[in-house]
């Protein structure tokens, strides 16, 4: 059996400082994303629905927002779906590298993928009209998000610890 638990502290210090920055810089890249939610309104129910199905019908709204067609739709789930599944696959195989116990690396690893699709085939479903799924998209938002902090946290954590600490 392959002795992965824990590798991750083992590394040389060069190897572990490569890995640190990489997830720092990943960590801005979704924060930036997160930043970006939040400035569309997209992070109330309400939000979420308007900013796919558009407000052209509130006369006093401070930015208008138009409902998104069939290939934009398209555009943003696909883009989406693609690049936060490489983001949890590179940042899942730093955890199973770190010191914690396998069914919290398990969680961690598994969580994000069915977050994704949860997130992005939620919004996909409300923007078709099943308007329940605003509130799906935002508890697996909120998980997925928690998830990453967790995530990378522990990755951090386990980079500036030293072999047997």
């Amino acid at each position: 059996m392959m002795a992965y638990d824990g590798l991750l502290t083992r590394f040389p210090k060069e190897i572990k400082l490569f890995i640190a920055v990489f997830v720092c810089m990943l960590s801005v890249g979704f924060f930036t994303g997160l930043l970006f939610v939040n400035q569309t309104d997209s992070n109330t129910p309400a939000g979420i629905e308007e900013n796919y199905l558009g407000n052209e019908e509130d006369e006093e709204a401070k930015v208008m927002k138009f409902e998104k067609g069939d290939r934009e739709m398209l555009t943003i789930i696909h883009t989406h779906i693609l690049s936060m599944s490489f983001i949890f696959f590179l940042l899942g195989g730093l955890v199973w590298l770190a010191k914690a116990p396998k069914k919290l690396k398990l969680f961690l690893t598994i969580e994000p993928f069915l977050s994704i699709i949860l997130t992005f085939g939620g919004i996909y479903l409300m923007w078709s009209g099943v308007s329940g799924f605003k509130y799906v998209v935002i508890i697996s938002g909120i998980l997925m998000t928690l998830t990453f902090v967790t995530s990378a946290s522990l990755v951090l954590w386990q980079c500036l610890r030293t072999q047997g600490s």
